[in-house]
């Protein structure tokens, strides 16, 4: 099968360290944290009560009364990045066949901030059912996706992917394929998650997934440190147009970059945990750079999903050492959710917007927050820390893990 191109010519986002693409951008390049003191709801009584939330963001300024009252936090985030990514795309549809635009949209979570308060409310109510009638569409985890096609009138290929905290890189992945199997010419991507909330914020820390660093929320995010303690919970949405290349170029099109792979595998272990050898993430970026027809040494950044845990960061090295073995090779890695915290099912968005930018910009995010590495990392795997590093950047790929054993990657080229 002869497969098209496919490149990236929109993007938007939405994150706790900048609210739109460039001011997200300046703050990773700066190493700026966006953990706080939770504000959503009184965090007082929980073990962990910080996160990475938005920051002086009025969604009023976006969307109208009526798009607020019949959306979740989750959906009106998708909304705004998306809005961005189109616009920075540029494309006319008066001058396209609508069926040729779709959106396939990521969420892990849906309207769980929704779902939650209706409940709370019924409980407190004494039993009266006084739900809204826009408490299941709110809810509905495909209500993204199909309210950013309803907003732009786009009729293609609609859906939203659920792989846990893997689903950002699942939808850029079905994205891509669908593109270059010629089921669509445009496609919106991409995910949003608006998990600080009670019982989100609860649930994980039950499993003890997440960091008790109460006193140094801005320190709590530690990829990689020998001291990691857990992740710490973020929310947004970022956002990417999907264009096959000729059509890309037909319309004089800005390129960010082409994606040229993508994968995935599962680890058939654990609910919950990593395989502890990494053996499914290995097999996901083999296979994602097989397809791109390159090899680790081709790989000049990888984005890793290196969440601050003790097992999820190791089992992840151990990954990336199953393709590098012993070679000192030139790829430099850095872990960026130590500043945006883990958005879950947007994670892969807002990472593969930084894996782009730094092709854009000949530069790459740090991780902050590490300042003692695990000793277990091998000293040829070289992880930036402190500052971002200039360096050109012709190859760039992402990884992302989920509960359930999901592994995804993706790779981006230099056009």
């Amino acid at each position: 099968m002869m497969h098209r191109r496919v490149v990236v010519t929109g993007i938007g986002a939405l994150t706790p360290i900048g609210n739109d693409r460039e001011t997200f951008w300046n703050n990773a390049l700066a190493g700026v944290s966006g953990a706080a003191k939770i504000t959503r709801f009184d965090a007082t009584l929980f073990k962990t009560q910080f996160a990475c939330e938005l920051k002086d963001f009025d969604v009023t300024k976006h969307l109208d009364r009526a798009d607020l009252k019949r959306t979740d936090l989750y959906t009106q985030y998708a909304l705004v990045a998306s809005d961005e990514a189109i616009k920075d795309a540029g494309f006319d549809l008066k001058t396209m066949d609508p069926f040729d635009v779709g959106v396939i949209w990521g969420s892990a979570q849906g309207g769980m901030d929704t779902y939650e308060q209706q409940v709370t409310e019924f409980a407190q109510g004494n039993g009266q059912p006084r739900y809204s009638p826009f408490f299941v569409p709110k809810f509905l985890v495909n209500m993204a996706a199909g309210l950013i096609s309803l907003r732009n009138g786009y009729m293609g290929i609609n859906y939203t992917a659920v792989s846990a905290c893997a689903t950002g890189n699942t939808a850029i992945m079905d994205a891509f394929n669908y593109i270059r199997w010629g089921k669509a010419n445009i496609i919106i991507t991409g995910g949003s998650e608006a998990p600080i909330s009670a019982a989100s914020i609860g649930g994980f820390t039950a499993m003890k997934a997440m960091s008790n660093l109460n006193d140094e929320p801005g320190a709590a995010s530690r990829p990689f440190d020998v001291n990691r303690d857990g992740f710490v919970m973020g929310e947004g949405a970022g956002a990417l147009v999907l264009e096959e290349y000729e059509h890309a170029l037909a319309r004089g099109a800005k390129i960010y970059a082409e994606v040229v792979g993508a994968a995935m595998t599962a680890d058939a272990y654990h609910m919950t945990s990593t395989h502890p050898e990494g053996l499914g993430a290995a097999q996901a970026m083999k296979l994602a750079l097989k397809e791109a027809g390159l090899s680790i040494a081709d790989v000049d950044y990888l984005n890793t999903h290196a969440t601050s845990t003790p097992v999820g960061d190791l089992s992840e090295i151990k990954a990336v050492t199953n393709l590098v073995g012993d070679e000192k090779i030139k790829l430099k890695i850095s872990a960026t959710k130590s500043m945006t915290g883990h958005l879950l099912g947007a994670a892969g968005a807002i990472e593969a917007i930084l894996c782009l930018l730094a092709i854009r910009d000949k530069v790459i995010p740090p991780t902050i927050n590490t300042t003692a590495l695990d000793p277990a990392i091998p000293e040829n795997i070289t992880i930036v820390t402190g500052s971002s590093l200039p360096l050109q950047v012709d190859v760039a790929m992402s990884n992302t893990f989920g509960f359930g054993g999901h592994n995804a990657t993706i790779v981006f080229k230099a056009v």
